[in-house]
């Protein structure tokens, strides 16, 4: 019985080395096929953007979880669900605003960056961007615009790697006329 629980550890070890070597790729790709890091960072915000717009009907059929009521919930089922979910780390979320508006999400451990070392011809390049973009589409299909982008990276030598979310609006539904 032992066996059989191990091998499932192993399968999880491996399916997530498997990604994050494959999200190695693409970066690497990517940084071969646009000229400079700007727009490599905008094309994974682009990418991210499109994967959370589709991956939140994922989350919300996975996890049975409601409507939130503001942003601060919102922070946490980010936080204790969604990274949890996908990625299997749970973020600490940190320096709210006063207006509680804004809150950085710090990951001690962002294994997106697991075997990878920036080149300093890559400087500027935000490795993980693509979580941004996530976020962000996330977030629209649940009518929250919001701004999402790093402020600390540990490939960039930061201790931690955080990520800073602002509301920006709620969206409204625009629903053609007679229908609800």
């Amino acid at each position: 019985m032992s066996r059989q629980a191990n091998r499932g550890t192993e399968s999880k070890k491996m399916s997530s080395e498997l990604f994050t070597l494959t999200y190695g790729a693409l970066v690497t790709q990517l940084c071969k096929d646009y000229e400079n890091d700007e727009d490599v960072n905008k094309q994974l915000d682009r990418m991210g953007y499109n994967i959370g717009v589709r991956l939140i009907e994922d989350f919300l059929a996975r996890s049975n979880v409601g409507r939130c009521h503001d942003f601060r919930e919102t922070a946490d089922v980010i936080a204790k669900v969604a990274f949890k979910m996908y990625l299997g780390i749970t973020p600490s979320i940190t320096n709210w605003s006063p207006a509680g508006d804004e809150f950085s999400l710090i990951l001690e451990n962002n294994p997106l960056v697991d075997f990878v070392e920036l080149p300093d011809s890559h400087s500027s390049l935000i490795y993980s961007n693509l979580l941004c973009g996530v976020l962000r589409g996330a977030l629209e299909m649940v009518q929250m615009a919001v701004e999402a982008k790093f402020v600390q990276d540990t490939l960039k030598g930061d201790g931690v790697t955080e990520i800073r979310m602002r509301f920006i609006r709620r969206i409204e539904d625009n629903l053609p006329a007679g229908e609800e």
